[in-house]
């Protein structure tokens, strides 16, 4: 019974080390032209923020992993549901795990994934 719980307990620890965004503002912190690039509002790149933020869970190709596929996820749901899922954070997955401009960019670029 220990170890099972233990066994749970790890897991769940694993998922929301995975999905954090501190890795990503800890990068922003030590590279200085990613920050002011995020400042001064260059163009938003949706493949770079789900390699940051979502290739924890979701796998570097989209392929799944402690998280869903994603590789064909725009002939599941449209643009809106996914931002949705982006903003609720369904199961495991933290809310707001991508916000704003961001969110939606991803959102756009994974609804193109058929």
């Amino acid at each position: 019974m220990k170890k099972s719980l233990l066994g749970i307990l790890l897991t769940s620890s694993l998922v929301f080390a995975g999905c954090s965004n501190a890795s990503d503002e800890a990068s922003d912190a030590n590279n200085p032209q990613d920050a002011a690039e995020s400042a001064a509002g260059t163009e938003i790149d949706p493949e770079k923020i789900v390699n940051q933020k979502c290739s924890s869970c979701h796998g570097g190709d989209l392929s799944g992993g402690m998280g869903p596929a994603l590789s064909k996820i725009g002939s599941e749901l449209s643009k809106d549901e996914i931002l949705a899922v982006i903003q609720n954070g369904p199961g495991a997955m933290p809310e707001n795990i991508i916000e704003g401009e961001e969110a939606d960019a991803v959102a756009e670029w994974l609804a193109e994934k058929k």
